[in-house]
């Protein structure tokens, strides 16, 4: 079973939260963090990405950055702008998208749980990246940043995250994005000592939903300082990191789509007819859109084409030489009971991106990248047409269950799966490895 206990948690004044929330640090790149932080001495990235306080071209990793880190950290404190509660508290901290709320419990989760799997994980990490958040945990002895994991939907925590929500939060501001952010303070003791229960007792394992190199160097340096502590009991605080624990059935998962550099030798007609061998291929023309059939020959040379979103799973929308297409996988081209086979990246993978255009490894193959879907069907377009990329391929969302599924029989999702929006807010707690 999970474990999750309360923390004395390292928080902003209220009225200083908007000004020190920011986005997580791996989801912005140097300048755009220098840019997101500008006119803004309270912007948690100040701490996440200190080196937008140091010249352009400083090393990210140096130790100039890591000294920046340790001396921001002490200064939002030394002026107030981080206050630490007296008590150990949970917390729950909502998020809204798009008129859609869902309600996370902060807290905080067991390295041990970690190492046994009763964290659950789906993707793979990188040892470089790792260890840039191990030094970042070692440096500040906080866990700076939360991870987002998932939970199997439990009624009894349902109603007491209901019942909490009835108050005002603490915290209630809407970001630059336009993501609504809420935040409330749990204090009352027999409240929290029965969250602490029902994990215990009726929660059997915990998933990464985002955050694996995060949640990886937390536990990896919680083990180390357990190492390395001759009087180690157990009680320690680095024996615990932060999370905000989701029920899956509140969760979204929106696609993470591909871009492709070009069509390995191949024209556009010679590429149509090699996917037509596993999928069904449907031009999105404006003949096809007012209910008629396009007469043109595929590849379609209709002057007005309109974006197209795949409908369900194993349906894939594919961007080439202006024109939108549906693609459908063919009857006997995947496995249903296959938790990795099924997925659409691997047919996508399988079928196109390796059959065909001859990408073998997603993770180091310059000819391939990676959209998010939060920026629409209007950014693959955008890069297709600009001719920095010949085609563009948008997948319909893996859903949690695939996910707990995958993660529950030890497997490993493909690269670049799963994409989960909103992300959650730096900097609304802190958690100090006392």
């Amino acid at each position: 079973m999970a474990i999750l206990k309360p923390f004395k948690g390292l928080r902003p004044p209220v009225e200083l939260v908007k000004k020190i929330a920011s986005r997580p640090y791996d989801v912005l790149n140097t300048e755009e963090a220098r840019i997101e932080a500008s006119g803004n001495p309270m912007s948690l990235l100040h701490i996440t990405k200190a080196e937008i306080d140091l010249p352009k071209g400083v090393d990210e990793h140096s130790q100039e950055v890591y000294d920046k880190v340790v001396e921001n950290f002490q200064k939002f404190q030394d002026n107030g702008w981080l206050v630490q509660d007296n008590e150990e508290k949970y917390y729950v901290y909502a998020q809204t998208m798009d008129g859609r709320t869902q309600y996370g419990i902060m807290g905080c989760t067991h390295i041990d749980d970690y190492f046994n799997n009763n964290i659950k994980k789906h993707e793979l990490t990188r040892k470089d990246k790792e260890e840039d958040r191990m030094i970042h945990v070692r440096i500040t002895n906080a866990n700076v940043e939360p991870v987002f994991f998932s939970y199997p939907a439990n009624a009894e925590i349902d109603a007491i995250v209901a019942n909490v929500v009835k108050n005002p939060p603490i915290y209630d501001f809407v970001a630059e994005d336009g993501f609504g952010h809420h935040f409330w303070v749990i204090d009352d003791k027999n409240t929290i000592n029965r969250i602490s229960e029902i994990f215990k007792n009726d929660i059997p394992y915990l998933y990464v939903a985002d955050g694996h190199h995060r949640t990886a160097a937390a536990a990896l340096v919680g083990a180390e300082k357990k190492k390395n502590n001759p009087n180690h009991t157990g009680n320690e605080e680095y024996n615990y990191f932060m999370a905000v624990i989701f029920p899956d059935n509140q969760l979204k998962i929106i696609d993470y789509n591909r871009v492709v550099k070009d069509l390995n030798g191949l024209d556009a007609k010679q590429f149509i007819e090699a996917l037509k061998e596993n999928f069904d291929i449907e031009c999105k023309c404006d003949c096809t859109l007012n209910g008629g059939k396009c007469e043109c020959e595929l590849p379609c040379h209709c002057e007005s084409s309109v974006p197209y979103k795949p409908t369900n799973l194993h349906n894939f929308s594919m961007y080439l030489e202006g024109v939108w297409y549906s693609l459908t996988a063919k009857q006997g081209t995947y496995n249903d009971n296959d938790p990795i086979g099924v997925l659409d990246v691997t047919i996508l993978s399988n079928l196109v991106l390796d059959k065909i255009l001859g990408i073998k490894d997603l993770r180091t193959d310059k000819r391939i990248d990676f959209v998010g879907g939060i920026r629409g069907l209007g950014e693959l377009k955008r890069r297709v047409d600009s001719g920095e990329m010949k085609v563009a391929f948008a997948l319909y969302p893996v859903s949690m269950k695939q996910i707990i599924d995958i993660a529950d029989s030890g497997n490993i999702m493909p690269p670049k799966t799963t994409w989960f929006e909103p992300k959650l807010r730096s900097g609304l707690a802190i958690h100090v490895l006392e």
